[in-house]
């Protein structure tokens, strides 16, 4: 699938191919960044929910790293209509440029309108997001909502990029706009006994007890950056952060260190969809 968006006057396309499961990787137009990426479908007997962006894009002299992992829960839609839009919304925000991170939250908030707006077509699902921009080489953009996350390797310790958005740490807030969380159905808090994020793009019927508002962290890459992972929440429910890095940082090959991550899931018994792609910042 594939989506053309544009910055004044340069159009560049944003790609993510979808296949139930697979491998790709790419690296940027100098060869110093590279990227590998594994998807697995789950044991759901329901279509990959999982969808990913991975490209390196270049536009008004900048070259862009666009990197994404869109969960969704009761079907694909919602995951599948961030794939197309969400960069494209970010990058088309005037204010890109000046300020990244006001303009992520505004397009983050545009595009959960967009969805809610679009209910009859897209259904009554969701999506969690980690986004990342990686502008130039050199400044590194992280937001998310929801449970898939992004986690840095900063000279082999792991550092969190994002901040998993459950509902048992943000009660108050689901409680203060008239929700509840709950573990009935199961031993997982969910807010109103459905929803085991406590902020999602989408989810209409929830919506009135749900953020959809990211949390973003900056950094500016320096030699100690040598590995990231995304990767949703398949992933995250059997690995610790530093024991993704460290299986990560044993290959100089992203696509392979992608491989092994999921693979590694996968032994663990982790039966939901598992996305994982792995940038080499260094060389």
């Amino acid at each position: 699938m594939a989506k053309l968006f544009c910055i004044g006057d340069s159009c560049v396309e944003c790609v993510g191919a979808h296949p139930s499961n697979g491998s790709g990787k790419g690296r940027s137009q100098e060869g110093h960044i590279r990227y590998g990426l594994s998807l697995v479908k789950g044991q759901a007997n329901h279509p990959m929910e999982d969808y990913h962006v991975a490209k390196f894009v270049k536009t008004q002299n900048h070259e862009l790293g666009l990197f994404a992992i869109y969960d969704g829960h009761l079907g694909d839609a919602v995951p599948a209509y961030l794939q197309k839009h969400l960069f494209g919304n970010i990058l088309n925000e005037e204010g890109f440029w000046v300020d990244p991170g006001r303009s992520i939250v505004k397009a983050y908030e545009k595009t959960d309108q967009a969805i809610l707006s679009n209910s009859s077509n897209l259904g009554r699902g969701g999506s969690t997001a980690v986004t990342v921009i990686l502008i130039n080489g050199k400044r590194l953009w992280v937001a998310n909502v929801g449970d898939s996350r992004a986690v840095l390797s900063k000279g082999g310790k792991a550092v969190a990029m994002t901040i998993d958005h459950e509902p048992d740490t943000e009660r108050n807030i689901i409680e203060n706009k008239g929700g509840f969380v709950s573990k009935m159905p199961g031993d997982v808090p969910r807010v109103n006994g459905q929803l085991a994020v406590s902020r999602a793009f989408g989810d209409k019927s929830l919506k009135s007890h749900l953020r959809s508002d990211p949390d973003i962290q900056d950094l500016t890459v320096d030699l100690s950056c040598d590995v990231l992972i995304l990767a949703s929440d398949g992933l995250w429910k059997v690995m610790g952060n530093q024991e993704a890095v460290d299986i990560a940082r044993r290959y100089k090959d992203p696509k392979k260190a992608a491989r092994q991550l999921t693979s590694e899931a996968v032994k663990r018994d982790s039966k939901d969809d598992i996305s994982c792609i792995v940038v080499r910042l260094g060389r």
